[in-house]
């Protein structure tokens, strides 16, 4: 049964393998893998078991709320973010459309709006559009580029999403 949960520190290892995976099959299949590093910044060291890469990963991980999907202790997916900002969501590519994606964002609104923000925003990169556009969300301007670690000119779409919208009320 998939719980979601609070992250844990020891969460990290199998949580940077899950970003590292996730990240570059569905956002970076675009490179070659070679050229994929810059991108992944410390996650590309995810199957390192070298204590300073380790270390690297669970810092970048560290965010305000970050929640994990755990099912019997195998990590399917992650979301971290802050009060009003949904930074990072990546569930297993095997896991897609399986409602673990919705459940963590879910969580994470709800968390949101206790802390009294009243909307949330999100860098979408254009895999993540479609999910995002269901959950709620819209389009603020167009398609733009950022930086990622060391990576430039990575596509996103601004979007956001008023928590008045959050369980259908408004």
């Amino acid at each position: 049964m998939i719980v979601i949960r609070d992250y844990q520190e020891a969460d990290a290892q199998s949580v940077g393998k899950l970003i590292a995976g996730t990240y570059s099959e569905f956002n970076l299949a675009h490179l070659p893998p070679d050229e994929r590093g810059p991108f992944l910044g410390p996650f590309q060291y995810a199957r390192s078991p070298e204590s300073a890469r380790q270390d690297a990963i669970a810092q970048v991980i560290r965010a305000a709320m970050v929640f994990v999907a755990d099912d019997d202790g195998e990590i399917l997916g992650v979301l971290r973010g802050r009060r009003d900002k949904l930074q990072s969501l990546f569930v297993s590519g095997d896991h897609h459309r399986q409602g673990i994606g919705r459940e963590l964002v879910k969580r994470f609104e709800e968390e949101c709006a206790r802390e009294g923000s009243r909307e949330i925003w999100v860098r979408a990169t254009l895999f993540a559009v479609p999910f995002y556009l269901s959950m709620g969300y819209k389009r603020t301007t167009g398609v733009r580029s950022m930086r990622s670690f060391e990576g430039r000119g990575l596509p996103y779409q601004p979007m956001k999403k008023v928590l008045g919208d959050v369980g259908g009320e408004p």
